[in-house]
Parts: C-alpha cells; structure tokens; sequence
C-alpha cells in the first residue's frame, strides 16, 4: 500500500536528528533505516535516516548524523567500486525534485536519488575474519555456512581468503537466514549466482586493502544487487558502511577476542549484556552509547573518506 505520510524531526543535544522523514513524496517504503519514496516511473529517492537497527530491530532513539555519515560513505564507494560494475545511482538534481529549501535543509546529506531496478532476493555476505554469527556456526561444526575451515582457528582470526556467505532477505521485524552457494543458485540461477559471488569478492578484496591503508579492518560485508530491464547486475542500497559491514581499527585489533569496532557492533555488544530477547521493542539506550556510536561513525567516514 502507499500512502503520503508527515513525520516528526527529533532533536538530540549535537543537532537535528530525522527518526521519519517527511517528503511531499509519496513513500513507498520505510525500512530499518530507510525511507524511500517514489520521484517518477523510473527513479526513487532515498532518505537514510537515522534509525539504528539491532538483531533486526529498530531501536527508539535516533544516533545522530548517522543518515547522513551512512550515504557520504555509500557514496564515496559507490564512486570507487564503479569501475568493476554498474550502481544505483541517477544523474538527478535533488533541487529540482525538493523544492522546498526547508525540506532540503532537515535532509542534509541523507538523500540518494537512484534509478529503479529489480532487486535479488539473496543478500551477498562477504567475510575476511571468523567473527560473529560465523564464528559460531564454526564452533559447532567447524564450518561457516556450509564451507569447511581449518581446525584452530581462533575468534576474530583472518580466514585464508575471503568467503562468499549469502543469506536470505527478511521481512521488517524478521530475521535473515543463512543459505549456501547451492540454494543461492536455485533462487537466482548458476549463471547469476556465479556473477554476485564473483562481484562480491572482488570488491571485498579491493576495498579491504584500502581501507588497510587507512587504519580499518574490514571484518566483513554485505552488499545487494538488482537488475535493470536488460538484466544487467548492478550494485545497489548501500556499500561497506559502517551499518553494512563490521569495522575494526587495525591497531588495536587482537585474535581470540572480539575486537572493538567503529560500526554498530558496538551497540550489539551492549545490547547482549542486557535482559533482552531481540524481539521488539527495543530497549533504550544510554546517552552516552548513542554519543559514542555517533562518534565512531564518523571516526569510521574520517578515516575512509578524509573528509
């Protein structure tokens, strides 16, 4: 169903923070993170609030600037990655389409104006370190999805190489499930699935060794694909962001713990300690967890970006 909605800009003590945006738009969609909104037959345009989401729920209370740190950095490796295939993104001017220099002003640099494409159904999850849910699939049986790993490896060890481990795309409010490359191939076709591996590894790869460069582990990664209407692949939603990747800072990284990170891992981290069973709503946060998660987002865009 779509429907036009007006919604409220929540204040926080380091400035504006947009929890729901409010666009003479017609919304389409609002997600975890996202609203997005219809702009004509071929194009959509797309706020990142500052919504945080945590074991695929949404939290109450807004992370300053984060919307806005989210697209600069999704943006800065859009341009990079452009070179090994195609993106969303659409040659637009956002004055012609938001008039109102209010609306524009609450916005900031939250907005991303793209071109409509078929999404896939599969999220394409790239992993360089045993960590997380990886890290305890392979201490049951030894494997991350489905692919075997050499015995002693420790949490937060660096794998041989990087592994290619998709899951499903939940519904808001569910949870995503881990598949492996067989039931990949059966939702999208050999041919497809081999193209979204192929692509996901190779910009893990190049992207980890710049981020290297910079201080940063990139830990792992998710990225999504979808298709124009000569079913040409294309990368979409966003790229190695802090939201969509997990960040370590490469001096103080150490194997056998989990390190500490400059992504929303850090509020995962608080949220375990808590009497909560990861179904909504989701419990509010400290003050001070929100200003150092805010923090850490933009340490992560100063580092990657310069900027």
């Amino acid at each position: 169903m779509r429907i036009f909605i007006r919604a409220p800009i929540i204040m926080s003590n380091t400035g504006k923070t947009l929890f729901e945006s409010q666009l003479d738009l017609e919304l389409i969609n609002r997600g975890k993170v996202r609203d997005i909104y219809e702009v004509d037959q071929d194009h959509l345009l797309i706020v990142t609030t500052d919504r945080l989401s945590a074991f695929d729920v949404i939290l109450p209370q807004p992370i300053p600037s984060k919307g806005e740190v989210l697209t600069r950095v999704a943006n800065f490796w859009f341009k990079r990655t452009s070179h090994l295939l195609p993106n969303h993104l659409a040659q637009l001017n956002l004055d012609d389409i938001i008039k109102d220099p209010a609306q524009r002003a609450i916005l900031g640099d939250r907005v991303m104006l793209v071109r409509k494409l078929k999404p896939l159904p599969v999220e394409s999850i790239v992993r360089g370190y045993l960590i997380g849910s990886g890290w305890k699939d392979y201490q049951q049986n030894g494997q991350v999805c489905g692919i075997p790993l050499p015995a002693g490896l420790r949490q937060a060890d660096k794998l041989p190489e990087a592994i290619f481990t998709p899951s499903t795309k939940a519904e808001l409010g569910a949870h995503d499930e881990n598949i492996n490359y067989e039931q990949t191939v059966a939702l999208l076709g050999e041919s497809l699935a081999s193209q979204v591996r192929d692509f996901s590894l190779k910009i893990y790869t190049e992207a980890a060794a710049y981020a290297s460069e910079r201080g940063i582990i990139i830990a792992d990664t998710k990225f999504e694909f979808g298709l124009d209407d000569a079913g040409k692949l294309h990368l979409i939603d966003e790229v190695l962001t802090p939201d969509s990747s997990r960040f370590w800072p490469a001096d103080e990284y150490r194997p056998g713990i989990s390190p500490p990170s400059f992504d929303k891992q850090f509020v995962r981290d608080y949220l375990e300690t808590l009497d909560w069973d990861k179904t909504p709503p989701g419990p509010e946060l400290p003050q001070e967890i929100i200003e150092r998660t805010a923090e850490k987002y933009r340490e992560a865009e100063r580092r990657l970006t310069g900027q």
